[in-house]
């Protein structure tokens, strides 16, 4: 008997996680695994069950989904990531497939593309939705060079992200501290640090920022 593939689904709204489940539970060569509803349980779940395909939402609380995609490949390699996300831009795609994930697809994909993409990426092809696809060739054919180009986005160390994401998050800088195992002074000069890199000068224009980047939902 044909041995399931193992999969974990990384998403934080439940009906769409549940639908996930029931899509994936209903074909034969799946097992779903286990469930994460933000990013750092996303990779709690993958070291503790080792999958052979997380299924990843990118804006999960806590930690995004671009920053899980890196700590999952860092420690498990051989575990392949499927993106799954609304966002179409190209800076978007570019940097999530720089963090690693396999395959790219959009939450307006139909059940039967899904499939058909985490198949092929099981089987080691990488997958991109048309959609996507399209924007990341316009990309390069009008010669733009997006993977060397250095933006105050880029100059961010990916602790300075996740503080980021959490000051948008609505979270204070005691709470921040007690969260990340850091002291309240540490998470002042992180946050300092960031209003000096992206020339912001105060919560809301970081917040928005945040936004904009889609570190946290609108």
């Amino acid at each position: 008997m044909k041995e399931k593939q193992r999969i974990v689904i990384a998403e934080d709204h439940t009906i769409l996680r549940e639908g996930l489940r029931a899509l994936l539970t209903s074909d034969p060569d799946f097992d779903v695994v286990g469930e994460a509803e933000d990013g750092r349980d996303a990779v709690r779940c993958v070291e503790n069950h080792m999958p052979d395909l997380v299924l990843m939402d990118l804006s999960l609380p806590r930690m995004n989904g671009m920053d899980a995609i890196r700590e999952i490949k860092k420690r498990c390699p051989e575990t392949k990531v499927l993106a799954l996300t609304v966002h179409r831009t190209e800076e978007y795609i570019l940097a999530t497939l720089r963090a690693g994930a396999d395959g790219y697809v959009l939450k307006d994909a139909t059940r039967a593309e899904l499939l058909i993409a985490i198949k092929s990426v099981l089987m080691g092809k990488p997958y991109l939705s048309p959609g996507v696809s399209d924007k990341v060739i316009e990309g390069y054919l009008e010669g733009r060079k997006t993977l060397r180009s250095t933006t105050p986005w880029d100059t961010l160390t990916q602790r300075e992200r996740e503080i980021l994401k959490l000051i948008a998050e609505g979270y204070k800088n005691k709470e921040i501290a007690d969260y990340l195992y850091i002291s309240v002074k540490t998470v002042e000069k992180h946050r300092s640090n960031l209003m000096k890199k992206l020339d912001l000068h105060n919560t809301s224009a970081l917040t928005a920022f945040a936004m904009e980047k889609g570190l946290v939902t609108k």
